[in-house]
């Protein structure tokens, strides 16, 4: 324990050489990129544009999964009412 408190306290401290602590707006995302403004915005797009793909495919299979299960169930429901239905024929049957 005392070993790390001499360690502790060896230690300088980091000091920043601004006053200031650097601020950035919502949605910057660094520094800038090689190539200017222009080239960062193609790439920006490309990849918004990538994202979205992939976001539009997952959900698609999202959606595909989802109507399959749907008709599974439809299809047990209409075998259901099916077994409804004969036991109601022989049901009223035995009764009259």
């Amino acid at each position: 324990m005392l070993r790390t408190q001499i360690i502790k306290l060896t230690r300088a401290p980091i000091r920043s050489f601004s006053a200031a602590a650097v601020r950035t707006a919502e949605g910057d995302t660094g520094g800038v990129r090689s190539g200017g403004v222009a080239s960062s915005d193609s790439f920006n797009k490309r990849e918004a544009a990538s994202e979205n793909k992939f976001i539009r495919e997952r959900e698609m299979e999202t959606l595909r999964q989802l109507k399959e299960k749907l008709r599974a169930q439809r299809k047990h429901l209409d075998e259901l009412d099916a077994h409804i239905s004969d036991l109601e024929s022989t049901k009223g049957g035995e009764q009259n």
